[in-house]
């Protein structure tokens, strides 16, 4: 019987959907041959089946692991990229950005300070509520985002590298779906 891979605890906050930096599963792998389809398959079938709890756990470690080491080179913690991630295409009140990114109002009043003084977010007040501001990315944050998203990109398409075409295309439609089934992190 195969050995699971020993699980290691969760260090940072769960990823949510706009957190992986654009990274898609099924966007820029390499096409794979016949014979490293087969390879691929022989490889899944000799790993055994994790289970559904233990393999998305583990999953969620090693992307984690992959975005804590590129935040890190950065200057950045996961939770400031998580921001970044969630900053590129909108500008959402407060509340809304402490939906998102499963923050308190302290903590997300304390992360967006920081991340303002580094000049790569700003405030702008509500044209619907004077009591709101909105957040949206600086040039400096949007260039930061897309560097990032660069770098990124590749780091997480690599996690998937030794997987067929297939399954590759099978992954991305079903972490779709499990990300957009939920509408709470």
């Amino acid at each position: 019987m195969p050995r699971r891979p020993a699980a290691t605890p969760a260090s940072a906050p769960a990823p949510d959907a706009d957190a992986a930096v654009g990274a898609s599963v099924r966007e820029g792998a390499p096409e794979a041959s016949g014979e490293e389809e087969a390879g691929a398959s022989e490889a899944s079938a000799e790993a055994g089946d994790l289970g559904i709890v233990d393999g998305l756990a583990q999953l969620s470690f090693l992307v984690q692991a992959t975005l804590g080491k590129l935040a890190a080179e950065y200057g950045l913690s996961v939770i400031q990229l998580r921001l970044l991630g969630v900053l590129r295409d909108r500008e959402p009140g407060m509340q809304e950005l402490a939906r998102h990114l499963g923050l308190d109002k302290s903590s997300m009043t304390g992360l967006v300070d920081r991340a303002e003084r580094r000049g790569l977010v700003r405030r702008t007040p509500s044209p619907h509520d004077g009591r709101a501001v909105l957040v949206a990315l600086t040039d400096q944050g949007h260039d930061l985002a897309r560097t990032i998203e660069a770098d990124g990109n590749p780091r997480i398409h690599a996690l998937a590298a030794h997987l067929t075409p297939g399954q590759r295309s099978q992954l991305s439609l079903l972490a779709t779906a499990l990300v957009t089934g939920h509408t709470t992190l």
